[in-house]
């Protein structure tokens, strides 16, 4: 695992303005000085299980234990950890914050003989990354990359993807670009004073403090529904307006984000399937054969019930095993629609399997981290929205997947008028909007930016529902016809070998 340098404190989260964070301080320093060194950031924690299967893994099959020093916990019932004391800074110019939170997490399994330790757990919404200090068998790398974030503007609930790094420390290559536990960071204040404080007149908004901006945290507190707390624009979320849409009615546009499986696209792209993946009908695909977007957005939302369903415009067909002009791998997905009801809800499309339609196939499970559907500037936006694998998707898919696979997040963001305009980067998946759709093939992408690197898509030794899975191959050999079918099993079977030549305690 390469050693990484630390980073300095002076980065910061994108979620905020100026004139929340700065304002004050900038008076006071000089503008150039205070933009340089950044508003300094403190009370923050951050909480993130790494991935649930990964915990049942641990104290299940192997048997270990989680320990947590230095002030972090766990959520009971072998939930998430909370690493505390956040310090860091923001910086204005980009909107950007860096934070570094104290506390400790020892994993170990003497059943399966492993033992590392995490430590100096940091978050930087610039690099839009976590990292942690990685200790075992005495030697500690630093600042190694576990997780790359889907930065939100509320820093709650922000889906995460798993490093090469991650999968190499938790000890199984399936991880490699698999979806981590989501990530929350919460500015968390010090206590108040107990002693009864007189009633505050109207023009005194702050006690004395010589800290000139005591509460300096760039999003509205998440759990004070009174916060005045400035969103990007400078001025309080808004109660009601005259203008405001109604609680019911119809979705005016909008986008879905969804990469379906960030594996299955590098695997139709990379040496075995040699293939292509095309956008369609308005989709698109960002840069470096990314995440999918699905536009023109039409359906029906009730803020009050929590219920949102939207349909959405566009297609993108993945092709691979080229033999003689035929496809041994031939799908296409169109007439996406999602439904959410109280958080929960479902993916449907129109799929289209080596020249076979089936129609409203219900594709994935959808559950997103909160109940609640909330209208900010008219435009409802639900970002990091997990996404499981139903047996009629498996089916779907040919095999390529068993029912229960956890597919690439979902993110939504719908306007309720013509007028409201969409925030920047929604229904952006698993990563950023980009990309003007085209043809992705072999590693370039056509109509778009970047490239494509390319990958043979194998993992092994998957944890699945809490335990060890039998060592295999993520490759979808189910569905690629006989001479594909060959030549993922005799790929799976260099993986195998070489799998069985590594120690017990690796995963």
């Amino acid at each position: 695992m390469p050693a990484r340098r630390r980073r300095s404190t002076a980065l910061a989260v994108a979620v905020a303005t100026a004139a929340a964070l700065g304002a004050t301080a900038l008076a006071a320093a000089g503008a150039t000085s205070a933009a340089a060194a950044g508003t300094p950031l403190e009370d923050y924690e951050l909480t993130w299980g790494i991935k649930e299967s990964y915990r049942s893994y641990v104290t299940g099959t192997a048997k270990g234990t989680f320990t947590l020093t230095e002030g972090a916990s766990q959520a009971p019932g072998n939930g998430a950890f909370t690493f505390v004391d956040g310090t860091g800074s923001y910086e204005s110019t980009g909107h950007t914050v860096n934070l570094a939170f104290r506390g400790g997490l020892a994993i170990e399994s003497r059943a399966h003989g492993f033992a590392l330790t995490l430590s100096d757990v940091r978050f930087d919404s610039k690099d839009a990354e976590i990292t942690a200090d990685v200790t075992r068998d005495g030697t500690t790398t630093q600042d190694v990359p576990l997780a790359t974030v889907a930065v939100t503007r509320r820093m709650t609930d922000m889906a995460t993807t798993l490093t090469a790094e991650a999968a190499e420390v938790f000890g199984s290559a399936s991880y490699e670009g698999a979806a981590g536990d989501p990530l929350t960071v919460a500015h968390k204040p010090a206590p108040t004073p107990t002693e009864p404080e007189p009633a505050p007149s109207t023009s005194e908004s702050t006690p004395s403090s010589p800290d000139p901006d005591p509460d300096p945290e760039p999003t509205p507190s998440v759990s004070s529904s009174t916060s005045t707390s400035p969103a990007p624009g400078g001025s309080p979320e808004p109660s009601a307006s005259p203008g405001e849409a109604p609680a019911q009615g119809e979705i005016a546009y909008g986008t879905l984000g969804w990469g379906v499986k960030e594996s299955f696209r590098t695997y139709v792209v990379g040496p075995l399937a040699k293939g292509t993946i095309t956008t369609s009908g308005g989709a698109s695909q960002a840069a470096d054969n990314g995440p999918f977007t699905f536009a023109d957005a039409t359906g029906t939302y009730d803020t009050e019930a929590d219920r949102l369903t939207a349909s959405f415009e566009g297609a993108v067909t993945f092709k691979g095993h080229e033999k003689n002009g035929g496809y041994g791998l031939d799908l296409t997905l169109t007439d996406l629609e999602a439904g959410l009801d109280g958080g929960s809800g479902t993916l449907t499309a129109d799929v289209t399997s080596l020249g076979e339609t089936s129609q409203d196939v219900v594709l994935a499970d959808l559950e997103a981290g909160s109940a609640d559907l909330t209208a900010e500037d008219d435009v409802i936006t639900v970002d990091g929205v997990a996404a499981t694998l139903t047996q009629a998707g498996a089916k779907a898919f040919g095999g390529f997947y068993d029912a229960g696979a956890a597919l690439d997040p979902v993110d939504l963001a719908v306007a309720l008028n013509a007028d409201a305009d969409l925030p920047d980067g929604s229904g952006s998946g698993s990563g950023s909007t980009g990309g003007s759709g085209g043809t992705t093939a072999g590693g370039t992408t056509s109509g778009g930016t970047g490239s494509t690197t390319g990958g043979t898509g194998t993992t092994t030794g998957a944890v699945t529902g809490g335990s060890l899975a039998t060592t295999g191959s993520e490759i979808p050999a189910g569905a690629l016809g006989t001479a594909a079918a060959v030549a993922v099993a005799a790929g799976a079977g260099v993986v195998l070998a070489m799998r069985r030549r590594r120690t017990a305690g690796e995963r």
